[in-house]
């Protein structure tokens, strides 16, 4: 006779395991979706015009600055920003929760195309900002850009817009890339170190002068004849990190057209604000971080930027909100994309189908045991009947007979009344 006992259910752990694939590929199918393919990191490369990564801590240095094998996605909104700036090495990536001023703080500059040159932007192929960047990665995750170092220090913002100061003389500095319009992605985080030298790239310096509008022309050579200085408004120029100001908070802006090595004074309407000296680049470029009083009414001033040696001036508009009616201001590369509607739809399908595989695994398992129950009763019903056909029968004993001195005695008792009858 078969054991029933024996025998194992199959169809339970069959539903079970397909459940468990199910939610498996719904995780495998979810994660890519949800977060940015996995990439190796690319790798960058900064050349001064001596072909090394050194740059002058006093004057700017135009340097040159090539990507590789970045994650370049075809007609994919945003890029990469090239900066140069600090980061803290343990936890600056904007992936990971980085923050610009407590964990990375970089040169501040116009997001315009024609800015200082203190930042670059570099599109996606096909992107819709194409215009906009100063280049356009190309498929292989290619891209290079020339960027400007003001020096070994600067100035810079945090989220709350306090004014901060950094000297790369006393920490690492070097170029950084990030994800561009508030899209972080891992893949294209990159730090690449720069030292500081005396004298370093200073064969670039004539090249950096005729771009920022002929001033320096011909720093490399000491036998040239001084250029002309810049002068006037046409020849200076002045650019915000922002196109909006708010009272109480810094402004971040960075001119251009000015004599190299210069001082420059930057300057709120009449004075109602200034910051400087600035000592212009071998590029006659500045870039500095205005203090905008609180109590200054809301609307349009002017910033005004005055050479001392050139006479150069650069002025521009320049609107101001009040601090109560503006937005907290937070940098762009901490923004985070938001989730489309659906993907939420396909996680909730997944868990559904799952919960169903889950929920018919159980009841087949109820049904599977009460039929080994009720089999199980069967059984134990059947062999008692067994044993009972196959046991011994007893005879019953016959019925007690009277004794043989009983019946003398009750013969001798009908002898006695019948001769009292007579």
């Amino acid at each position: 006779m078969t054991d029933i006992r024996s025998r194992r259910p199959v169809l339970p752990g069959v539903v079970a395991g397909v459940a468990l694939v199910g939610a498996l590929v719904a995780a495998a199918v979810i994660a890519p979706l949800s977060a940015p393919a996995a990439h190796a990191a690319g790798s960058v490369k900064v050349a001064n015009a001596e072909g090394t990564a050194t740059a002058d801590p006093d004057y700017a240095t135009p340097v040159t600055v090539t990507g590789s094998g970045f994650q370049s996605i075809t007609g994919g909104f945003g890029g990469v920003y090239v900066l140069f700036g600090w980061v803290d090495p343990a936890s600056w990536r904007p992936s990971q929760g980085g923050e610009v001023g407590a964990d990375y703080r970089y040169v501040p500059d116009s997001e315009a195309k024609d800015n200082a040159g203190f930042q670059r932007f570099v599109a996606f192929p096909g992107s819709d900002t194409a215009d906009a960047a100063n280049a356009v990665m190309d498929a292989a995750g290619g891209w290079t850009v020339d960027l400007v170092i003001p020096g070994a220090s600067f100035e810079s913002r945090d989220r709350n817009g306090d004014v901060g100061s950094v000297d790369c003389r006393e920490v690492q500095c070097g170029i950084i890339t990030i994800g561009a319009h508030g899209v972080k992605n891992a893949g294209n985080e990159t730090f690449t170190p720069i030292t500081f030298a005396a004298g370093a790239g200073a064969s670039g310096g004539a090249g950096a002068g005729a771009a920022a509008g002929g001033a320096g022309a011909a720093a490399g050579s000491a036998d040239a004849p001084a250029a002309a200085p810049a002068s006037g408004a046409s020849a200076a120029r002045v650019g915000y990190t922002a196109s909006t100001a708010i009272a109480g908070n810094a402004l971040s802006f960075a001119g251009r057209g000015f004599a190299p090595g210069e001082q420059v004074v930057a300057t709120l309407d009449d004075g109602v604000a200034a910051v400087g000296p600035l000592v212009a680049g071998a590029a006659g470029e500045v870039a500095a971080v205005l203090d905008v009083p609180a109590d200054l009414r809301a609307g349009t001033h002017v910033l005004i930027l005055t050479g001392a040696a050139s006479g150069a001036v650069a002025q521009t508009e320049v609107t101001v909100q009040a601090a109560d009616a503006a937005a907290p201001l937070l940098p762009a590369a901490t923004a985070s994309p938001a989730v489309p509607p659906w993907l939420w739809i396909v996680l909730a399908v997944a868990v559904l189908v799952t919960a169903v595989l889950l929920l018919t695994s159980l009841v087949t398992a109820l049904v599977r045991a009460s039929r080994r129950r009720r089999a199980r009763r069967a059984a134990a019903r059947s062999a008692s009947g067994a044993g009972a056909a196959s046991a011994p029968v007893v005879p019953t004993p016959p019925a007690a007979t009277p004794t043989t001195a009983g019946a003398v005695a009750a013969a001798a008792d009908t002898e006695v009344l019948e001769t009292v009858r007579r």
